[in-house]
């Protein structure tokens, strides 16, 4: 009978996959996985794997979450191991838990593999804690999609009041109205802001700012990108370290 893992790839530096995804990816018979798993981890499967890239990219699925599903179910009827690899952590805005129901409500056996979310290792590469005694206690992680019409009222704005560090996922695109919405909310403009762009990697850019002008000073990054927000950005100036790795 098949296994399937849904596996985390980490955040972007190979040396962020964990032991235990290495070692079924080493031996899967398929390979799933989406745009944002480090390609230099397909290099480390054994002869005769196959792969099927699944991959969705801003503004485009390349194949709809339904698809993906039914991918891994045929995947998992025609292979004895199945790994499904997504980038970052799969539970954290990866939709690994939709795909462990399908998975489920087809009675196919499944493991997961957590992985280093980014939303925690891409911010300490840029020397910025989430969390650190004296300014933060907590740290919220939010989604940075907003629909295609500017609807962002699938995000708890009033949540997110407090001085708790705030990171964003998936929301450069969106970064002028994540902005507006926190200083309506009684945010200073000086409240300081980090957006980093292909965390982790050697592409590594980070750029600082505020509420008031940080669209601006990062209107040309690439994504993959998070935003940091929270007083604990100031700390980047004193413990960067990647930079000079």
């Amino acid at each position: 009978m098949a296994q399937v893992y849904l596996t985390g790839a980490g955040p972007g530096d190979l040396g962020l996959l964990t032991v235990k995804a290495l070692r079924v990816i080493q031996k899967a018979d398929i390979i799933i996985y989406d745009r944002l798993a480090n390609a230099e981890i397909l290099k480390e499967v054994k002869d005769g794997c196959e792969f099927l890239y699944v991959g969705k990219e801003d503004a485009k699925h390349t194949i709809p979450q339904d698809e993906i599903n039914r991918a891994i179910l045929d995947a998992s009827q025609k292979y004895e191991i199945v790994v499904r690899l997504k980038g970052g952590d799969p539970f954290v805005f990866g939709r690994g838990g939709e795909e462990a129901l399908f998975l489920k409500g087809n009675g196919i056996a499944y493991e997961m593999i957590p992985g280093i979310s980014s939303a925690i290792s891409v911010p300490a590469y840029a020397g910025i804690p989430v969390t650190h005694r004296g300014i933060s206690t907590a740290f919220k992680v939010v989604t940075g999609h907003i629909s295609a019409n500017n609807d962002s009222s699938n995000i708890n704005w009033d949540d997110l009041k407090s001085d708790d560090t705030i990171v964003f996922l998936m929301g450069l695109k969106n970064i002028d109205i994540i902005c507006e919405k926190l200083l309506f909310l009684g945010k200073s403009k000086d409240y300081p802001v980090a957006v980093i762009s292909k965390g982790t990697t050697p592409e590594q850019k980070v750029v600082v700012g505020t509420l008031e002008d940080i669209a601006t000073k990062a209107k040309d990054l690439a994504t993959p990108a998070l935003i940091v927000i929270g007083e604990v950005v100031r700390l980047r100036e004193k413990l960067q370290w990647f930079e000079s790795v």
